[in-house]
């Protein structure tokens, strides 16, 4: 094993693949034991599908409903795989504010101290986040049943949160980043909100696009939260999915490969 010095002065050690598979593995472990001292972590994860679906289904559906050429039924239909976007990104942003916490409160500094591997760190809390978004899109398909979601395509569903799921990652690694860069948590959450409503709410998660104006079209078409929205529905309900669903792997793809070197590198070098 070779080592080099970091900018903190710590001796970081190459370590083997074999070796940071077990500090993930145990970095998983730790994360999962701090969820279980504090369970009000989980609220947000546990009341953020219920609250969304029954405000936008019974505020929205009935209107919506009909532009689409329906009732509450038919809004129900389209907004359900939508929302899978909408947690996909909304949260990611925990891994952000949690990673930033870490660091204030002095853990961070602990862990870049031990002998482990840097980019442990980081997927294992990408790892639980991914396991909290799992679980907010389970109950979120309970809720969903509730309020008259028709399943027609059970492969798919699964794909479609797969896809989700890869999605999510990827966006982690922005705010794993802004967790590492900005002074506080309340910065990386402020600043998440700034990026996360233009995203969503121009996008095609809540409402078909035809009706906003052009240029927002434009901003719709490139949006990846558009093209995972449509790709969930294609795959829930059946329909086109090749073009959205290959746009978003490709999305997902590239911001990983330009931001997860970013982040572990600012994580080695963080003063």
């Amino acid at each position: 094993m070779s080592a080099t010095t970091t900018a903190t002065g710590v001796v970081d050690v190459r370590i083997p693949l074999r070796g940071h598979l077990r500090h993930t593995g145990a970095l998983i472990r730790r994360n999962l034991l701090w969820i279980r001292q504090d369970p009000e972590s989980m609220f947000d994860a546990l009341l953020m599908p219920v609250v969304f679906t029954l405000l936008f289904v019974y505020v929205f559906g009935g209107s919506i409903g009909q532009a689409l050429g329906g009732g509450q039924d038919r809004y129900v239909q389209y907004v359900i795989p939508g929302m899978l976007a909408m947690m996909s990104m909304t949260m990611s942003q925990g891994v952000g504010t949690g990673f930033s916490q870490d660091f204030n409160s002095g853990v961070m500094d602990r862990f870049r101290s031990m002998p482990i591997g840097r980019g442990s760190v980081l997927f294992a809390k990408i790892a639980v986040e991914l396991g909290r978004m799992l679980l907010a899109t389970a109950l979120l398909m309970v809720v969903a049943l509730l309020v008259g979601f028709h399943i027609t395509h059970w492969a798919g569903l699964f794909a479609a949160v797969g896809l989700s799921a890869l999605f999510a990652s990827s966006i982690m690694w922005v705010f794993l980043t802004l967790g590492v860069v900005l002074k506080s948590a309340q910065s990386v959450q402020g600043l998440g909100f700034l990026v996360l409503f233009p995203l969503q709410f121009g996008s095609s998660i809540f409402a078909p696009t035809k009706s906003m104006p052009t240029w927002l079209q434009h901003f719709t078409d490139y949006n990846p939260l558009s093209t995972l929205a449509d790709a969930a529905r294609g795959l829930m309900n059946g329909g086109p999915v090749a073009h959205d669903l290959w746009v978003t792997v490709g999305w997902s793809v590239a911001i990983t490969a330009v931001m997860a070197p970013v982040a572990i590198h600012k994580f080695r070098t963080k003063t």
